[in-house]
């Protein structure tokens, strides 16, 4: 980083603690103690307002708060804002109804004419392929509202079930009514879906954005243990019911690359006696899901058990065939 704009970050730095050693400097900017007393008469010269405290617990303090600077961003900066901001294009709900046509035409008119052309020189050279988002989300802001300020509310739900006899498979569309905490909101293949407490079971459970028909806030206290759980650990909130089925398949080299590109968080490779398994659950009324899943992935896996699974992908395989 160069100075300029170290000093820059600097700034912003002592102005939000207000106290600092050298220690801090040093670790934040990962510079020596030589460059970060340079550093601070630097910022003494710019009209920073700093003093020394002598003493045990002495350091150095503003005498008041500056006004900072306008945030400028070097040509790596802008790039990098630029590449991000292509993960909106292929949305058509996102929190707080932002579109990238609107982000994207104030960002360009931000730019100077250099860096507009550097924009345009890369778009000629790098190709964004994204999963186009397959159905609206009309709820995302209330959902993401919620999570954030730990509000409880009582949601419409679509639930998808599906009924199995000897010759068929009938899906099936119930509404249920839900009381939930939303926790976070994340995107996968083309849904967005909304990781929850739901109040009345005291289970989590992970609801697809698209099927909310409806949303509203209550007056109902939040669970208040909620507000520990970090991002990192919400992918485990996504447990398996009491009625979920185990599954186990034996799979090679190239199905564990496929399943590194395309898995879902009821799913896992586990090693066993030198070979390697995917093993999951699925609902019930996930049968019809699971065996399309599976047949992507053609020879590059065998089905251990359970026995139902194997035999429907087995007639999902002929009903190929007698379609061809």
């Amino acid at each position: 980083m160069k100075k300029t704009e170290r000093l820059h970050h600097m700034l912003r730095f002592i102005n939000h603690k207000q106290h600092f050693t050298l220690h801090d400097l040093m670790q934040e900017f990962q510079i020596s103690k030589r460059t970060a007393l340079r550093d601070i008469a630097s910022l003494e010269e710019m009209g920073a307002p700093i003093y020394v405290e002598y003493g045990r617990y002495g350091g150095y303090r503003l005498l008041q708060q500056m006004q900072l600077p306008p945030i400028s961003f070097n040509t790596n900066e802008l790039h990098a804002l630029y590449f991000a901001m292509q993960a909106l294009r292929s949305f058509t709900s996102l929190p707080f109804r932002t579109t990238f046509e609107s982000v994207h035409k104030k960002f360009m008119a931000a730019l100077s004419d250099r860096q507009q052309e550097n924009i345009h020189n890369m778009q000629q050279r790098v190709a964004f392929k994204h999963t186009e988002q397959i159905k609206d989300s009309a709820h995302l802001e209330l959902l993401l509202n919620a999570a954030v300020q730990q509000m409880v509310i009582q949601i419409t739900y679509h639930d998808k079930n599906a009924t199995h006899d000897q010759s068929e498979t009938v899906s099936k569309t119930k509404t249920s009514t839900r009381i939930i905490q939303p926790i976070a909101l994340y995107s996968i293949k083309g849904y967005w879906y909304c990781q929850s407490y739901d109040l009345k079971k005291k289970a989590y459970r992970v609801f697809r954005c698209d099927r909310i028909i409806s949303a509203v806030l209550t007056e109902i206290e939040p669970v208040a243990h909620l507000t520990d759980i970090h991002s990192e650990h919400l992918r485990s909130l996504w447990k398996p019911s009491e009625q979920a089925i185990s599954f186990q398949c034996k799979i090679s080299e190239a199905g564990m690359d496929q399943f590194q590109q395309n898995h879902y968080p009821s799913m896992r490779l586990e090693e066993q006696d030198g070979f390697y398994l995917l093993v999951g659950t699925y609902e019930p009324h996930e049968l019809e899901f699971i065996v399309s899943y599976l047949a992507g992935y053609g020879t590059s896996i065998k089905i251990v058990e359970p026995e139902m699974l194997k035999e429907s992908l087995r007639q999902y395989y002929l009903n190929l065939l007698e379609s061809i």
